[in-house]
């Protein structure tokens, strides 16, 4: 079984530095951290590479399920992450980001746990919610308010 010696590479998964974040564009944590190669995008591969990192962070009984328990302690620690690095989240283009990780976006069969392969089954639509302009891979331009 998992600690809670695991929650902080966890939480540095999820937030890492705000460095980036701050210098105000739209979208650089979400970049910053799910950027796996440093190329200033993100490509489908690594969103399920990371999606499937967190999943296994967060399921610490280890029986690829994520329960209520579970899903809950992921809900908080991703809000305190939006609400410290990606001010206005629940609005405009980083509202995709935060409901692709919701419970219910990823719990197929409604059942209150979500699977491994429900959470697996989920990272495409996910990622092609956030690639708003349609070319392949999630990069800041994705997180442009229209007109912007």
């Amino acid at each position: 079984m998992r600690s809670a010696k695991f929650l902080p590479p966890v939480i540095a998964l999820i937030v890492g530095t705000s460095a980036f974040a701050q210098q105000g564009r739209p979208g650089s944590h979400f970049i910053e951290n799910w950027d796996m190669d440093g190329d200033g995008q993100v490509s489908l591969q690594e969103a399920q590479e990371k999606r499937s990192d967190l999943f296994y962070m967060f399921d610490q009984d280890e029986n690829n399920t994520l329960s209520p328990g579970e899903y809950d302690l992921f809900d908080d620690t991703r809000q305190a992450d939006m609400d410290e690095n990606a001010g206005g989240h629940k609005k405009g283009p980083m509202r995709n980001v935060d409901q692709g990780m919701k419970r219910a976006f990823n719990d197929l069969d409604g059942d209150g746990l979500v699977s491994k392969a429900e959470f697996d089954s989920k990272s495409e639509v996910w990622f092609v919610l956030m690639d708003i302009n349609k070319d392949g891979v999630v990069t800041t331009d994705d997180f442009k308010r229209k007109g912007g």
